[in-house]
This record gives structure tokens, C-alpha cells and sequence, in this order.
């Protein structure tokens, strides 16, 4: 083999930090929709902030063909009868919500053929929820879920393989989903007490029991549309176990469900055992900034949602999270989270299936091809340092950067070694960081690569570069040495 045909295999995907088993659907997706972590996004309509940015098709059409398999829709009354989606009592612009639902039928599938849950916050009165409800089943037709699959009442989801290609409906629900069963029209509800979701923005003003006595008028049409997603207010986890049905799930603010699985982990599994969890990002973000999603996940919730409009460290994960299963959407959760005999709680690791004590040793070789950042500076030429970092169980979150090369981003050499110690591996995501040092002010970004623990190669690995968007760096790369060992 010549240098030349040595340097085209190193960059080939065999030779390659990612394990390319792990790029097509190599995971079981015939168990429970509960049993998935699915990739979920908050406020999908926004191109920008919360405040003032624009509202748009676009925004739905750039998360679904990244694969988001759970999107929002802020619903409120709009001019001449049609409902509109935007941030209510903001300045953010408005998009008509059936240009919304064609966009979504469009794009929802071209990356992807697993279900699509669309997350409808509902501020719309009876009337226009009428509407919202014939374009939902006009517009969607045949792929909009509006019975439950079988012949009988089910007491556990469908898996993804059976929901290919169709849509879920999440919002609220008049009556119990066995009414679907008993042709029950005898409705006399038609006002269910409204989720702390759209309560948020007032709650810093109200006093609890204020709040949980509101109540919202709802359509008939629309609530029949909810077949497994019935948003339902949580109080705790013995009434959940208690009184909810599999298909009713709570929504939880970050502070909140990070408390929950911050002091409550194990029980919080059990919950996302049997029911599936919403978690969105805290009203205060008014610049759409987001929060970290690794410890939700730890503590086996699934919708963990996050504003895809905004790049940073918490998408690098999302993404990282979704890499592997053929970028699906959605990943099947280790058999500690499914496990109802299951005594894991990320924090306390005692001894379980989910220990597998395992030795990271990463040596930064070198980096190719690194692209300048300020283009417009006299000295352009990066001066390269490379971060790696570990996110998983609290315990296996850690950080070591090289030291940084003066002046060259052609084929910098660092020959740095570092160990780690990773206890729960199905959980640690690994982040490579490459910066351009600066002793004056913060570091700049040169480029990037999130990958699962679990789909990393052993040996000598190229890895790619991404900028802070998770567009590929043509021709640019680290090369390192792995070796996870049995620790």
C-alpha cells in the first residue's frame, strides 16, 4: 500500500472514531415507544430568540430533516377563522398553522420513517380548534394516528416499527382512551384544567393553588385526535402510578424535572418505565438558550426537548445522543432504564448490570487541514488545542485539554495522552473540542465531534471536524489513538 492509498484508508469510514455498525438501524425497534430516548424539540416554529425572532415553516423543515421526531406547536386564534403558531404575548411573527402541518407532512419522513409526535400547546378557542382538528385529519389524511392499533383497549405503546411513517397528536384529552373502544359520545366534560406549561410565564407571580384552577375549553374534534399522548398535570410519582393511565404524560420544566432526577433518580426511572416524560426548557430562556440534557437522560426521560435553533454544547449532545441507529430519532434506552427490577440511580453507583468499569485512553496524535478563523486578521493562522470531554453519570463527567501549537493548522503534533475511568458506558457521550488558544481573550472554536461512548472504535482513528452548526470541515481531522479497555 502506498502513503497515498494508506492516507485514503485512514480517512475512510473503516477508518473512521465512529463505528460504522452503528450507522445503519441496528437497534430493537419493536419494544414500547416509552422504551426510546426520541430526539424532541422546544418552540420549533422559532428561527431565533423567544422575544422578537421570526416564526417559520422553515424552522419545522431544518429539526425534522435532522431527524427530531418531536416537535411543538404553539396554537393560538388567528384573523379571518385560521389558527395561527407563534410565541403568545411576544413579538415573534406568526405562521398560519396549516402551512405548518403541510411542512411537516412534507419533511417529516425524509430522514427518518419513525413516528412524529407533534406537541400542540393549545391557547385556541372551541371554534378554531375545530379547525385545527379538519386540517390535522384533511392535511395528514391516512398517516394521522386516530385510533389506538388492535382490537382492544392496549395497556402499553406500540414500538416505533409499528408507528412507522405516522403521526401522534400530544395535547390534551376530554375523556379516558377507552371511550375510543365504547363509541362513549355521551360527553358531558368539554373543560379539562390547563397543564403548567402555558401557566409558566404567571407562576413566578401566583401562588400554586391559583394556578391549578384554571381550565380550558376543549373541542371534541380535537381531543378524539389524542390517542397516546394525553398531557396530564403531574403531582408525584405514587399518583402517577396510582391514577395514570400508560398513555398520560406529564410535561416538566427543566428546574423541576432536573430536581427530580437530581434527588429522586431511581424513582424517576421507574416513572419513564411505564409513562413517557416531556422536559422543555425554563420560560426565562428569552434568548432560546438551552439546557444540559444528559442528566434527564440519566434519569431515563425521553422527550427531552431543546431549542434546535440554537448551536452550542447541549446540541452537540442531542445530536451526539442521535448519531448512531441510522440518525432515526430515536435510540433504545440500556436495560437498566427498561428493567422494572432495576435499582440504578446515576448518582450512587452500587454494584448492578449498569456497571462496566471500563479504562479510556485517548492519545491526540495530530490534526490536518484545520480552517483559519478570522479570515480578515493579520495573524489568521490558528495557534490548536484540543479539549476531550466526557458527559455521562456524574461520576464519569470529566475534562483534559493538550497543550496549544503556535502557528499551524496545517498538521499541528501534540502526542498527548490522556486516561479516563468510565463507570456507566451505555450513558457517556465523548466530546473532541479543537479551539484556537488565545492568551488575550476566550478561545475560538475551530471545530468538533460528539460521538456515544458505546460507538466508539478502538486503535488509530481519524475523527471528523464539525463546525458549531454540525456542518462537516471538508478535509479537516484529528487523528488519535483509542483504547477502551475492561477496567
Amino acid at each position: 500500500m502506498s502513503k497515498d492509498g494508506f492516507l485514503v484508508y485512514l480517512n475512510h469510514e473503516e477508518g473512521s472514531i465512529f463505528n460504522p455498525a452503528h450507522k445503519p438501524i441496528y437497534q430493537d425497534m419493536h419494544q414500547p415507544l416509552n422504551h426510546y430516548f426520541i430526539s424532541s424539540s422546544h418552540n420549533t416554529y422559532l428561527m431565533e430568540d423567544q422575544l422578537k425572532g421570526p416564526s417559520s415553516t422553515e424552522a419545522y423543515i431544518k429539526a425534522l430533516v435532522k431527524s427530531c421526531r418531536c416537535v411543538e406547536l404553539d396554537c393560538w386564534d388567528g384573523a379571518n377563522g385560521e389558527p395561527v403558531i407563534y410565541h403568545g404575548h411576544t413579538l415573534t411573527s406568526k405562521v398560519l398553522f396549516k402551512d405548518v402541518i403541510k411542512a411537516i407532512k412534507e419533511y417529516a419522513f425524509k430522514t427518518s420513517q419513525y413516528p412524529v409526535i407533534l406537541s400542540l400547546e393549545n391557547h385556541c378557542s372551541i371554534e378554531q380548534q375545530k379547525i385545527m382538528a379538519h386540517h390535522l385529519t384533511s392535511i395528514l389524511g391516512s398517516v394521522l394516528l386516530t385510533q389506538p392499533l388492535g382490537h382492544q383497549m392496549p395497556n402499553t405503546f406500540p414500538g416505533p416499527e409499528e408507528l412507522k411513517g405516522r403521526f401522534l397528536i400530544k395535547g390534551k384529552r376530554l375523556n379516558k382512551l377507552d371511550a375510543a373502544f365504547n363509541n362513549n359520545t355521551t360527553e358531558d366534560v368539554d373543560s379539562v384544567s390547563e397543564e403548567d406549561e402555558a401557566a409558566e410565564l404567571k407562576e413566578a407571580e401566583q401562588k400554586p393553588k391559583e394556578k391549578s384552577s384554571k381550565k380550558i375549553k376543549l373541542a371534541k374534534e380535537l381531543s378524539d385526535l389524542v390517542i397516546y399522548c394525553k398531557s396530564v398535570h403531574f403531582s408525584n410519582f405514587e399518583h402517577s402510578r396510582d391514577y395514570h393511565a400508560f398513555y398520560e404524560m406529564a410535561s416538566f420544566k427543566e428546574s423541576k424535572a432536573m430536581n427530580l432526577a437530581e434527588n429522586s433518580a431511581t424513582p424517576f426511572i421507574h416513572h419513564n418505565m411505564d409513562n413517557l416524560s416531556r422536559i422543555y426548557p425554563a420560560g426565562s430562556r428569552t434568548d432560546s438558550s438551552n439546557y444540559n440534557p444528559v442528566p434527564l437522560w440519566n434519569a431515563g426521560c425521553q422527550i427531552v426537548a431543546l431549542n434546535f435553533q440554537t448551536p452550542g454544547k447541549e446540541m452537540d449532545l442531542n445530536q451526539a445522543r442521535f448519531l448512531p441507529n441510522g440518525k432515526c430519532g430515536y435510540i433504545l434506552k440500556p436495560e437498566f432504564q427498561r428493567d422494572p427490577a432495576s435499582q440504578f440511580d446515576p448518582k450512587n453507583l452500587r454494584v448492578g448490570p449498569w456497571l462496566k468499569k471500563k479504562t479510556l485512553h485517548v492519545m491526540i496524535i495530530s490534526a490536518q487541514q484545520l480552517p483559519k478563523i478570522n479570515k480578515d486578521k493579520q495573524k489568521s493562522i490558528v495557534d490548536p488545542q484540543v479539549r476531550v470531554e466526557i458527559y455521562g453519570v456524574p461520576d464519569d463527567n470529566a475534562s483534559k485539554q493538550t497543550h496549544h501549537i503556535d502557528n499551524n493548522g496545517f498538521n499541528p503534533v501534540w502526542n498527548t495522552k490522556f486516561q479516563f475511568t468510565i463507570h456507566v458506558p451505555e450513558l457517556a457521550l465523548v466530546r473532541f473540542v479543537v479551539e484556537d488558544y488565545d492568551a488575550a481573550s476566550s478561545n475560538d472554536l475551530v471545530g468538533l465531534y460528539t460521538l456515544p461512548f458505546t460507538s466508539m472504535q478502538n486503535g488509530y482513528r481519524h475523527v471528523p471536524l464539525l463546525t458549531k452548526r454540525g456542518n462537516l470541515i471538508p478535509s479537516a481531522g484529528l487523528f488519535v489513538h483509542i483504547m477502551a479497555l475492561d477496567a
